[in-house]
Protein backbone atom coordinates (compact mmCIF):
# COMPACT_ATOMS: atom_id res chain seq x y z
CA UNK A 1 0.00 0.00 0.00
CA UNK A 2 1.24 3.25 -0.98
CA UNK A 3 2.12 6.05 1.89
CA UNK A 4 0.12 9.31 1.25
CA UNK A 5 3.03 11.92 1.75
CA UNK A 6 1.53 14.73 4.18
CA UNK A 7 3.16 18.23 4.13
CA UNK A 8 3.81 19.24 7.26
CA UNK A 9 4.29 22.54 8.42
CA UNK A 10 7.24 22.95 10.84
CA UNK A 11 9.76 24.92 8.60
CA UNK A 12 13.05 24.63 9.49
CA UNK A 13 15.93 27.81 10.78
CA UNK A 14 17.48 29.44 8.10
CA UNK A 15 21.43 28.55 8.02
CA UNK A 16 21.38 27.71 12.16
CA UNK A 17 22.31 24.25 13.39
CA UNK A 18 19.49 23.04 15.67
CA UNK A 19 17.76 19.86 16.77
CA UNK A 20 14.47 18.70 16.26
CA UNK A 21 12.77 16.60 18.93
CA UNK A 22 9.66 14.88 18.90
CA UNK A 23 8.06 11.56 20.43
CA UNK A 24 8.60 8.39 18.18
CA UNK A 25 7.00 7.80 14.81
CA UNK A 26 5.98 11.68 14.66
CA UNK A 27 7.64 12.00 11.29
CA UNK A 28 10.84 13.45 12.08
CA UNK A 29 12.66 11.66 9.59
CA UNK A 30 10.59 11.90 6.84
CA UNK A 31 10.19 15.42 7.14
CA UNK A 32 14.16 16.10 7.08
CA UNK A 33 14.38 13.73 4.21
CA UNK A 34 11.88 16.02 2.05
CA UNK A 35 13.70 19.32 4.09
CA UNK A 36 17.12 17.94 3.31
CA UNK A 37 17.28 15.94 -0.05
CA UNK A 38 21.18 16.37 -0.10
CA UNK A 39 21.98 16.32 3.49
CA UNK A 40 24.67 13.70 4.60
CA UNK A 41 22.87 11.77 7.01
CA UNK A 42 24.01 9.57 9.85
CA UNK A 43 21.44 7.13 11.07
CA UNK A 44 22.27 6.21 14.87
CA UNK A 45 19.36 3.84 14.53
CA UNK A 46 20.95 1.68 12.05
CA UNK A 47 22.84 -1.34 14.07
CA UNK A 48 26.14 -1.38 12.18
CA UNK A 49 26.95 2.67 12.52
CA UNK A 50 26.28 2.54 15.94
CA UNK A 51 28.13 -0.24 16.81
CA UNK A 52 31.18 1.53 14.66
CA UNK A 53 30.98 4.58 16.71
CA UNK A 54 30.87 2.87 19.90
CA UNK A 55 34.36 0.91 18.97
CA UNK A 56 35.73 4.25 17.94
CA UNK A 57 35.07 7.20 18.99
CA UNK A 58 36.97 8.91 16.80
CA UNK A 59 35.39 7.47 13.79
CA UNK A 60 32.52 9.96 13.51
CA UNK A 61 34.87 13.06 13.55
CA UNK A 62 36.92 11.48 10.76
CA UNK A 63 34.10 10.28 8.28
CA UNK A 64 33.07 14.39 8.68
CA UNK A 65 36.08 15.45 7.52
CA UNK A 66 35.05 14.10 4.28
CA UNK A 67 31.69 16.26 4.05
CA UNK A 68 31.82 19.55 2.12
CA UNK A 69 31.77 22.42 4.25
CA UNK A 70 28.70 23.21 2.32
CA UNK A 71 26.87 20.37 3.05
CA UNK A 72 24.32 20.09 5.63
CA UNK A 73 24.88 17.22 8.23
CA UNK A 74 21.83 15.51 9.50
CA UNK A 75 21.90 12.95 12.99
CA UNK A 76 19.49 10.69 13.46
CA UNK A 77 18.78 9.30 16.87
CA UNK A 78 21.55 11.84 18.37
CA UNK A 79 20.66 10.96 22.37
CA UNK A 80 21.92 7.14 21.65
CA UNK A 81 25.42 8.26 21.57
CA UNK A 82 25.26 12.14 23.23
CA UNK A 83 29.44 12.32 22.86
CA UNK A 84 28.73 12.66 19.24
CA UNK A 85 28.00 16.42 20.11
CA UNK A 86 31.42 17.31 20.96
CA UNK A 87 32.58 16.97 17.37
CA UNK A 88 29.47 18.32 16.28
CA UNK A 89 30.63 21.39 18.52
CA UNK A 90 34.17 20.86 16.85
CA UNK A 91 32.78 21.53 13.29
CA UNK A 92 30.10 23.92 14.21
CA UNK A 93 32.69 26.33 15.71
CA UNK A 94 35.77 25.59 13.24
CA UNK A 95 33.65 24.72 9.37
CA UNK A 96 30.43 26.58 10.33
CA UNK A 97 29.01 23.32 9.21
CA UNK A 98 25.55 23.09 9.46
CA UNK A 99 23.88 20.11 11.55
CA UNK A 100 19.86 18.75 12.10
CA UNK A 101 20.18 16.57 14.75
CA UNK A 102 16.90 14.24 15.20
CA UNK A 103 16.00 12.90 18.28
CA UNK A 104 13.09 11.40 20.89
CA UNK A 105 14.38 12.13 23.82
CA UNK A 106 16.68 14.70 25.57
CA UNK A 107 16.74 12.75 28.93
CA UNK A 108 19.57 10.88 28.10
CA UNK A 109 21.53 14.39 26.53
CA UNK A 110 21.18 15.84 29.76
CA UNK A 111 22.29 13.21 31.48
CA UNK A 112 25.41 12.74 29.54
CA UNK A 113 26.27 16.32 30.55
CA UNK A 114 25.92 18.38 27.59
CA UNK A 115 25.32 21.65 27.36
CA UNK A 116 23.46 21.13 24.10
CA UNK A 117 25.96 22.89 22.35
CA UNK A 118 25.61 25.93 24.64
CA UNK A 119 22.84 28.01 22.12
CA UNK A 120 25.43 27.28 18.71
CA UNK A 121 22.00 25.08 17.92
CA UNK A 122 18.49 26.06 18.01
CA UNK A 123 15.68 23.74 19.54
CA UNK A 124 12.47 22.96 17.76
CA UNK A 125 9.62 20.21 18.24
CA UNK A 126 7.43 18.57 15.90
CA UNK A 127 4.09 17.64 17.15
CA UNK A 128 1.10 14.96 15.65
CA UNK A 129 -0.30 16.31 12.89
CA UNK A 130 -2.84 19.05 13.02
CA UNK A 131 -5.86 19.67 10.59
CA UNK A 132 -3.96 22.10 8.20
CA UNK A 133 -1.19 19.26 7.74
CA UNK A 134 -4.05 16.57 7.43
CA UNK A 135 -6.22 18.62 4.95
CA UNK A 136 -9.37 16.71 3.53
CA UNK A 137 -8.52 13.70 5.26
CA UNK A 138 -8.62 15.58 8.72
CA UNK A 139 -11.87 13.88 10.92
CA UNK A 140 -12.36 14.86 13.93
CA UNK A 141 -14.36 11.79 15.23
CA UNK A 142 -11.03 9.50 13.81
CA UNK A 143 -8.68 11.46 15.64
CA UNK A 144 -10.33 11.51 19.23
CA UNK A 145 -10.66 7.69 18.70
CA UNK A 146 -7.16 6.81 16.81
CA UNK A 147 -4.96 10.55 17.47
CA UNK A 148 -3.01 11.66 14.64
CA UNK A 149 0.47 10.61 15.16
CA UNK A 150 1.73 10.12 11.60
CA UNK A 151 3.35 6.70 11.94
CA UNK A 152 -0.09 5.51 13.11
CA UNK A 153 -2.70 7.69 10.63
CA UNK A 154 -1.05 6.00 7.95
CA UNK A 155 -1.25 2.43 8.65
CA UNK A 156 -3.36 -0.29 7.74
CA UNK A 157 -4.77 -0.99 10.96
CA UNK A 158 -4.80 1.74 13.50
CA UNK A 159 -5.86 0.08 16.55
CA UNK A 160 -3.29 -3.16 15.74
CA UNK A 161 -0.68 -0.37 15.14
CA UNK A 162 -1.67 1.36 18.02
CA UNK A 163 -0.99 -1.50 20.60
CA UNK A 164 2.18 -1.97 18.50
CA UNK A 165 3.55 1.18 18.81
CA UNK A 166 2.86 1.24 22.59
CA UNK A 167 4.98 -2.14 23.33
CA UNK A 168 7.33 -0.59 20.86
CA UNK A 169 7.72 2.58 22.66
CA UNK A 170 8.33 0.81 25.81
CA UNK A 171 11.16 -1.81 24.69
CA UNK A 172 12.91 0.53 22.03
CA UNK A 173 12.44 3.96 23.88
CA UNK A 174 12.30 2.87 27.80
CA UNK A 175 13.90 -0.32 28.00
CA UNK A 176 16.48 0.72 25.29
CA UNK A 177 17.46 3.57 26.67
CA UNK A 178 17.71 2.25 30.06
CA UNK A 179 15.17 5.08 30.96
CA UNK A 180 13.79 3.42 34.36
CA UNK A 181 15.31 0.62 36.56
CA UNK A 182 11.94 -0.70 36.46
CA UNK A 183 10.13 -1.23 33.10
CA UNK A 184 7.53 -3.37 34.48
CA UNK A 185 6.83 -0.79 37.57
CA UNK A 186 6.72 1.88 34.34
CA UNK A 187 4.38 -0.12 31.76
CA UNK A 188 2.02 -0.46 35.28
CA UNK A 189 1.87 3.58 35.83
CA UNK A 190 1.28 4.38 32.32
CA UNK A 191 -2.57 3.36 32.34
CA UNK A 192 -3.37 5.46 35.78
CA UNK A 193 -1.68 8.05 34.78
CA UNK A 194 -3.97 8.08 31.46
CA UNK A 195 -6.94 8.14 33.89
CA UNK A 196 -4.93 12.13 34.99
CA UNK A 197 -5.28 13.14 31.01
CA UNK A 198 -6.85 17.15 31.32
CA UNK A 199 -7.04 16.91 34.83
CA UNK A 200 -4.84 18.61 37.44
CA UNK A 201 -1.63 16.57 38.61
CA UNK A 202 -1.53 15.33 42.28
CA UNK A 203 1.77 13.39 42.46
CA UNK A 204 0.65 11.75 45.64
CA UNK A 205 -2.87 10.73 44.45
CA UNK A 206 -1.37 9.39 41.23
CA UNK A 207 1.17 7.74 43.56
CA UNK A 208 -1.14 6.16 45.56
CA UNK A 209 -3.37 5.24 42.62
CA UNK A 210 -0.39 3.65 41.10
CA UNK A 211 0.77 1.82 44.00
CA UNK A 212 4.58 3.25 43.84
CA UNK A 213 6.51 5.80 45.87
CA UNK A 214 5.98 9.06 45.13
CA UNK A 215 9.50 9.85 44.14
CA UNK A 216 9.14 7.05 41.36
CA UNK A 217 6.54 8.75 40.23
CA UNK A 218 7.67 12.48 40.01
CA UNK A 219 10.51 10.67 37.82
CA UNK A 220 8.12 9.03 35.50
CA UNK A 221 6.61 11.75 34.70
CA UNK A 222 9.60 13.59 33.71
CA UNK A 223 10.43 10.49 31.78
CA UNK A 224 6.74 11.13 29.61
CA UNK A 225 7.83 15.02 29.37
CA UNK A 226 11.25 13.97 28.04
CA UNK A 227 10.16 11.00 25.52
CA UNK A 228 7.28 13.65 24.58
CA UNK A 229 4.92 11.29 25.54
CA UNK A 230 3.12 13.97 27.56
CA UNK A 231 3.42 17.62 28.98
CA UNK A 232 2.74 19.58 31.68
CA UNK A 233 0.28 23.02 31.48
CA UNK A 234 0.85 25.34 34.44
CA UNK A 235 -1.70 27.16 36.45
CA UNK A 236 -1.85 30.99 36.43
CA UNK A 237 -1.07 32.30 39.29
CA UNK A 238 -0.18 35.62 38.96
CA UNK A 239 1.23 36.95 42.06
CA UNK A 240 1.05 34.25 44.90
CA UNK A 241 3.15 32.72 47.78
CA UNK A 242 5.01 29.50 47.05
CA UNK A 243 2.46 27.53 49.43
CA UNK A 244 -0.34 28.78 47.10
CA UNK A 245 0.92 27.47 44.16
CA UNK A 246 -1.60 25.05 42.40
CA UNK A 247 -0.21 21.44 40.35
CA UNK A 248 -0.16 21.38 36.71
CA UNK A 249 -2.41 19.62 34.50
CA UNK A 250 -1.49 16.52 32.44
CA UNK A 251 -2.32 16.34 28.97
CA UNK A 252 -0.91 13.12 26.96
CA UNK A 253 0.86 14.41 23.26
CA UNK A 254 -1.82 11.92 21.49
CA UNK A 255 -5.25 11.18 21.84
CA UNK A 256 -4.62 7.37 20.36
CA UNK A 257 -1.90 7.10 22.71
CA UNK A 258 -3.90 7.68 25.38
CA UNK A 259 -6.64 5.40 24.84
CA UNK A 260 -4.12 2.91 23.61
CA UNK A 261 -1.87 2.46 26.83
CA UNK A 262 -5.53 1.46 28.27
CA UNK A 263 -6.11 -0.99 25.55
CA UNK A 264 -9.36 1.01 24.26
CA UNK A 265 -9.89 1.40 20.39
CA UNK A 266 -13.62 1.73 20.17
CA UNK A 267 -15.27 4.88 19.47
CA UNK A 268 -15.51 7.00 22.92
CA UNK A 269 -18.46 7.07 24.66
CA UNK A 270 -20.23 10.31 25.69
CA UNK A 271 -17.86 11.01 28.80
CA UNK A 272 -14.92 10.39 27.26
CA UNK A 273 -15.31 12.28 24.66
CA UNK A 274 -15.38 15.64 26.69
CA UNK A 275 -11.86 15.28 27.93
CA UNK A 276 -9.98 14.20 24.45
CA UNK A 277 -11.78 17.53 22.96
CA UNK A 278 -10.22 19.50 25.45
CA UNK A 279 -7.04 17.66 25.31
CA UNK A 280 -7.40 17.59 21.56
CA UNK A 281 -7.67 21.54 21.18
CA UNK A 282 -4.70 21.83 24.09
CA UNK A 283 -2.07 20.07 21.69
CA UNK A 284 -3.70 22.60 19.22
CA UNK A 285 -2.24 25.47 21.04
CA UNK A 286 0.39 24.14 21.84
CA UNK A 287 1.09 23.09 18.35
CA UNK A 288 0.69 27.04 17.30
CA UNK A 289 1.73 28.41 20.38
CA UNK A 290 5.26 26.66 21.32
CA UNK A 291 8.03 28.84 20.13
CA UNK A 292 9.75 25.82 19.17
CA UNK A 293 6.74 24.38 17.06
CA UNK A 294 7.52 27.16 14.29
CA UNK A 295 3.84 27.13 13.42
CA UNK A 296 3.93 30.64 14.49
CA UNK A 297 1.06 32.42 16.98
CA UNK A 298 2.88 35.08 18.71
CA UNK A 299 1.66 34.91 22.60
CA UNK A 300 4.15 34.41 25.66
CA UNK A 301 2.60 31.83 27.56
CA UNK A 302 -0.68 29.00 28.01
CA UNK A 303 -1.89 28.43 31.41
CA UNK A 304 -5.22 26.95 32.91
CA UNK A 305 -7.11 29.21 35.21
CA UNK A 306 -8.66 28.33 38.75
CA UNK A 307 -10.22 31.11 40.73
CA UNK A 308 -8.55 31.72 44.16
CA UNK A 309 -11.84 31.31 46.18
CA UNK A 310 -12.65 27.88 44.10
CA UNK A 311 -15.44 27.48 41.61
CA UNK A 312 -15.16 27.53 38.21
CA UNK A 313 -11.90 26.84 36.31
CA UNK A 314 -11.57 27.91 32.53
CA UNK A 315 -9.45 25.54 30.39
CA UNK A 316 -7.22 27.91 28.72
CA UNK A 317 -5.48 31.02 29.64
CA UNK A 318 -3.20 32.53 26.97
CA UNK A 319 -0.94 35.48 27.54
CA UNK A 320 0.40 37.70 25.18
CA UNK A 321 2.08 40.76 26.62
CA UNK A 322 0.13 42.17 28.98
CA UNK A 323 -3.52 40.72 27.37
CA UNK A 324 -5.24 37.37 27.96
CA UNK A 325 -7.31 35.51 26.03
CA UNK A 326 -9.91 33.03 27.78
CA UNK A 327 -10.45 29.28 26.30
CA UNK A 328 -12.89 26.95 27.41
CA UNK A 329 -13.61 23.67 25.43
CA UNK A 330 -17.08 21.81 25.42
CA UNK A 331 -17.64 18.96 23.45
CA UNK A 332 -21.46 19.55 22.68
CA UNK A 333 -23.73 20.78 19.88
CA UNK A 334 -25.48 22.85 22.62
CA UNK A 335 -24.78 24.77 25.76
CA UNK A 336 -26.39 25.90 28.77
CA UNK A 337 -25.78 28.81 30.64
CA UNK A 338 -23.59 26.58 33.69
CA UNK A 339 -21.53 26.14 31.09
CA UNK A 340 -20.38 29.89 31.16
CA UNK A 341 -19.61 30.09 34.48
CA UNK A 342 -15.50 30.29 34.20
CA UNK A 343 -15.84 32.37 31.35
CA UNK A 344 -17.99 34.90 33.21
CA UNK A 345 -15.90 34.91 36.84
CA UNK A 346 -12.46 35.37 34.55
CA UNK A 347 -14.06 38.25 33.38
CA UNK A 348 -12.47 39.94 36.64
CA UNK A 349 -9.15 39.25 35.67
CA UNK A 350 -7.21 41.84 34.54
CA UNK A 351 -6.25 42.27 30.91
CA UNK A 352 -8.55 40.03 29.24
CA UNK A 353 -9.00 40.61 25.60
CA UNK A 354 -11.54 38.03 24.08
CA UNK A 355 -13.54 35.10 26.08
CA UNK A 356 -13.77 32.11 23.50
CA UNK A 357 -16.03 29.18 24.39
CA UNK A 358 -15.34 26.17 21.56
CA UNK A 359 -18.32 24.03 20.87
CA UNK A 360 -19.25 21.30 18.50
CA UNK A 361 -22.79 23.00 17.23
CA UNK A 362 -22.15 24.44 13.53
CA UNK A 363 -23.53 28.55 14.22
CA UNK A 364 -20.61 30.79 15.65
CA UNK A 365 -22.33 33.73 18.08
CA UNK A 366 -21.68 35.92 20.85
CA UNK A 367 -23.74 36.18 24.39
CA UNK A 368 -24.90 39.54 25.40
CA UNK A 369 -21.93 39.86 28.12
CA UNK A 370 -19.39 39.41 25.09
CA UNK A 371 -18.33 35.71 24.99
CA UNK A 372 -17.15 34.47 21.78
CA UNK A 373 -19.17 30.80 21.13
CA UNK A 374 -17.07 29.47 18.07
CA UNK A 375 -17.66 25.91 16.18
CA UNK A 376 -14.47 24.30 16.44
CA UNK A 377 -14.23 24.65 12.43
CA UNK A 378 -14.34 28.38 13.19
CA UNK A 379 -11.40 28.16 15.74
CA UNK A 380 -9.25 26.36 13.64
CA UNK A 381 -9.79 29.07 11.02
CA UNK A 382 -8.88 31.07 13.28
CA UNK A 383 -5.37 29.34 13.96
CA UNK A 384 -4.61 28.57 10.37
CA UNK A 385 -5.10 31.68 9.29
CA UNK A 386 -5.01 35.39 11.18
CA UNK A 387 -4.49 33.94 14.61
CA UNK A 388 -6.41 34.47 17.79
Amino acid sequence: MSTKLYKRLLTPPKHNSFFLFGLRGVGKSTWVRQAFPDAIRFDLLDEGIYQNYLRDSRLFGRELLRVPRTRTVVVDEVQRLPWLLNEVHRFIEERNQRFVLLGSSAKKLKQSGTNLLAGRALRRIMLPFVPAELGDDFDLDEVLRFGSLPVIWQAPSKPDSLDGYVQLFLKEEIQAEALVRNLPGFARFLPVASLFHGQVLSISGLARDAGVARTTVAGYINIMEDTHLAWLLPAYEGRVRVKERKHPKLYWADTGIVRAIRREFHPPAEVERGVLFEGWIAGLLRAYGEPSSALGLPYDAIYYWSPAQGGNEVDFLIRRGKEFIAIEVKAKESLSNRDFGGLRTISELRGISRRIMIFLGSRAFQTEDGIEVLPFQEFLHQLEGKGL
